[in-house]
């Protein structure tokens, strides 16, 4: 396969590179002081159309599909962790729901403006007893009139405080279970009875909002319904596919900058009078970072070239948030012991990248979550079918 990029990613990736170098990576210290994304920072993205790089002109955004979206979020990643992720949120769950399932009144409603960067999206599923088991959330929506009621909460959603536009998931037949009883909807944060409880504080991509979602009688048109009634818990499976290997791309990044640091770090540090760049133990784990993420780069394009050919790529989005996420863990934990002592201290980027890393291993479905994924799709094909 041909994975050479066309004139248009080729000059996206560079676009978006420059402007990590030079914008976002700069500002780190004051995303990590303030635990918050300068507006300035995102306003200059918005105008650069990081906000819609996959969706088509028709709707506002850049039409670079699927690969250029990888672009995107492997380029951001090397700038800041926090920034990629509140993209990658906006991007790929929360706008992406909308897009793959909305009505087209919807779509011309709400994409735009999300694709200008004007509004931020957010994706709300997860709840105190819906994690991993996505199936069991409680969120109710009670249809009255025209309308539905939504009562009940959402956590650990991610751009949960700077969102303006949530794609949630309620509960609108507890008899049918989430097989035709899970609803789609389209909530903005100025709907009645909509409001943040906690702001959380996190381990690592401390710039990235996480919240507390509360909704206490809040009322929203029926017209704002994702797709079909009863179908939610199909749109939101299908939104977390579609995403995977965004995610992938996005380790793609990290690493690649885990790497950098360790290459520089090496070829200065001195031990036993030689710089550590000759020692063979630091060599290996170089040569170990450096091969996965040759096989990491291959899995994320060849997944969006599946994505942007229009063929299923269900599993191999699996295996690459899968592998993807256990690259960057595996080489920001040989990052830490190539600093030796010095990858332990905040005052190198490594003690951040670590942190940062670990998220990826837990979001948008756990690396458990991702095995059962992959080893449901190679049953199926034989005919057996397994139940999460």
């Amino acid at each position: 396969m041909d994975f050479t990029f066309e004139k248009k990613h080729e000059l996206l990736g560079r676009t978006v590179r420059e402007f990590a170098e030079q914008e976002i990576a700069p500002r780190t210290p004051e995303i990590e002081e303030t635990h918050t994304i300068p507006d300035d920072l995102l306003q200059q993205m918005a105008e650069l159309g990081f906000f819609g790089v996959p969706f088509p002109t028709k709707y506002g955004g850049a039409g670079a599909g699927e690969t250029g979206y990888c672009i995107l979020m492997q380029e951001l990643m090397k700038g800041n962790p926090s920034v990629a992720c509140l993209i990658g949120a906006h991007t790929s769950i929360g706008a992406t729901a909308i897009y793959l399932d909305g009505s087209e009144r919807l779509k011309q409603k709400y994409l735009p403006p999300l694709c200008r960067g004007e509004k931020i999206a957010a994706f709300a599923l997860t709840e105190p007893n819906a994690g991993s088991d996505a199936a069991s959330i409680r969120l109710a929506a009670v249809r009255e009139g025209d309308s539905y009621i939504l009562d009940g909460t959402k956590i650990w959603i991610t751009n949960g405080a700077d969102a303006e536009i949530f794609s949630v998931f309620a509960v609108t037949d507890k008899t049918m279970g989430y097989r035709g009883g899970h609803t789609a909807f389209v909530v903005e944060k100025g709907f009645p009875g909509f409001s943040l409880g906690t702001i959380d504080e996190k381990m690592g991509i401390v710039g990235s909002s996480t919240a507390e979602l509360v909704f206490e009688g809040c009322r929203v048109p029926g017209e704002n319904v994702i797709g079909q009634v009863g179908m939610g818990f199909l749109t939101a499976m299908r939104t977390l596919d579609h995403g995977r290997h965004g995610l992938g791309a996005g380790c793609l990044g990290g690493a690649e900058r885990v790497l950098k640091t360790c290459l520089e770090y090496a070829k200065y540090r001195e031990q036993f009078g030689v710089p550590i760049a000759k020692k063979q133990a630091i060599q290996f784990m170089i040569a170990d970072i450096i091969t996965e993420i040759e096989a990491l780069r291959s899995l994320v394009y060849r997944v969006a070239w599946l994505a942007d050919s229009g063929r299923p790529y269900r599993q191999l989005g699996g295996i690459c948030k899968l592998f993807g996420s256990e690259v960057l863990a595996r080489a920001v934990d040989k990052a830490v012991q190539i600093h030796g002592a010095m990858g332990y201290m905040r005052d190198y980027p490594v003690e951040q990248m670590y942190r940062d890393a670990r998220i990826t291993e837990i979001f948008e479905g756990a690396s458990e979550i991702q095995r059962v994924v992959i080893a449901m799709e190679a049953f199926r094909k034989l005919g057996v079918r397994i139940e999460p």
